[in-house]
C-alpha cells in the first residue's frame, strides 16, 4: 500500500491568504492538530494549532511569523514509511507530495489507521497467535508449514524486537478462528506461545479478546 492511496481527499489544505479562524475552524472539522500550507501546488509546510495563539482570529495566515515543519511523504513510498513519519515527527497529519515535488493530498492518523488495519488483515475474522522466539528460529517459512497441516492460512504476521536480546515476538493472525489445534502443533515443534486470541468456544467474547490484544501491544 503506497502513500497515495491513504490521502483523504475531503481535506482541503491551508493558503497563506486563509485567516487563523478558518484554521482553526479547518482542523476542528477534521479532527488533526496539523495542516499543510500550500500556494497553488507549492507545499510551504506544514502548520501546527499550537502556532496559533494571536487573539486576533481574522489575521491572515501570510501575516503570521510562522515556523513551518516540513515534513512530508512522496506519492510512491510505502505506508511503513508514512508511519515512521508519523511516528518520529509526532504530526496528524502528513501532506503527500508527487515524485516532482507538487503538493498532491494529505495522510491522517485515522486514515492511517485504516490503512494498518486492512495492511494486516485486522479487520478481518481469524484468530492470532503470539510466538516467543529467538533470531535462530526464525523461519516464517516453518511457522507456514505448521499453519497450512490444519488447513489454515497466515494472513498476516509482524515481529517484534528487544533491544540487547536475541528475543523475538511473532505475531500470526490465521484466517481460522479456533486456533487451539494449531497453538498444539505449535507448542510440539517447541515453540514458546506467549498469548492465543480468538474462538475457541460458543461464546461470542470478541471484544473482550480485541481489549487484551490492544492493551497487549500497548496500543
Amino acid at each position: 500500500m503506497l502513500a497515495a492511496e491513504l490521502i483523504v481527499d475531503a481535506i482541503p489544505p491551508l493558503r497563506t491568504s486563509d485567516t487563523i479562524q478558518k484554521a482553526l475552524d479547518r482542523m476542528a472539522e477534521f479532527k488533526v492538530r496539523h495542516l499543510p500550507v500550500v500556494n497553488d501546488d507549492q507545499y510551504l509546510g506544514l502548520l501546527a494549532e499550537d502556532e496559533l495563539t494571536d487573539p486576533d482570529h481574522a489575521k491572515l495566515l501570510a501575516s503570521l511569523p510562522l515556523a513551518l515543519i516540513t515534513p512530508y511523504v512522496t506519492e510512491h513510498q510505502h505506508i511503513y514509511e508514512v508511519l515512521g513519519l508519523f511516528y518520529d515527527s509526532k504530526i496528524t497529519a502528513a501532506p503527500v507530495l508527487s515524485t516532482s515535488k507538487t503538493y498532491m493530498g494529505v495522510i491522517t492518523v485515522n486514515a492511517m489507521v485504516n490503512g494498518i488495519a486492512e495492511l494486516t488483515s485486522a479487520i478481518g475474522p481469524g484468530g492470532i497467535i503470539v510466538l516467543e522466539i529467538t533470531s535462530k528460529n526464525n523461519s516464517l517459512a516453518h511457522m507456514a508449514q505448521i499453519v497450512e497441516s490444519d488447513n489454515a492460512q497466515i494472513l498476516s504476521s509482524y515481529i517484534r524486537t528487544f533491544p540487547d536480546s536475541t528475543r523475538m515476538e511473532v505475531t500470526l493472525k490465521i484466517n481460522k478462528q479456533d486456533t487451539s489445534s494449531i497453538s498444539s502443533s505449535f507448542s510440539r515443534y517447541g515453540y514458546d506461545i506467549k498469548a492465543v486470541f480468538g474462538h475457541n468456544d460458543d461464546n461470542d467474547d470478541t471484544m473482550d479478546r480485541y481489549d487484551s490484544l490492544m492493551n497487549y501491544l500497548n496500543f
